[in-house]
């Protein structure tokens, strides 16, 4: 129940982080000044934790979701199951996260 609530609480995160995401990308085509001013905030420790939770909301979500159409398939019902497919999202989209930012550090820098 609590991963179901998790689930819908990503779900909204990432309709806001979407958002920024638009921001970015209008900013981009805008030109240099608009594309600095996101790239300060983005760079900020409050852009980043913000960036990092988005990063974490969309992984979560997305094994979340590969769990609903596993149990879509008609499997993963059984009590052992469905509690490997919970962990499996909560542990998968933690270290899906860390290990991407790790990669985009390694690749960028930390810029």
């Amino acid at each position: 129940m609590a991963l179901s609530i998790v689930h819908r609480a990503t779900g909204v995160a990432l309709y806001f982080g979407t958002l920024l995401l638009a921001w970015w990308l209008i900013a981009a085509a805008s030109g240099p000044a608009a594309y600095a001013n996101v790239q300060a905030f983005s760079s900020s420790f409050i852009g980043r934790l913000i960036v990092f939770g988005y990063t974490w909301a969309l992984m979560h979500h997305l094994l979340s979701g590969i769990r609903h159409f596993v149990w879509d398939l008609g499997y993963g019902f059984k009590a052992s199951e469905r509690e490997a497919l919970t962990w499996g999202a909560l542990i998968g989209g933690i270290a899906m996260t860390l290990l991407i930012w790790i990669i985009a550090y390694a690749i960028g820098g930390g810029r």
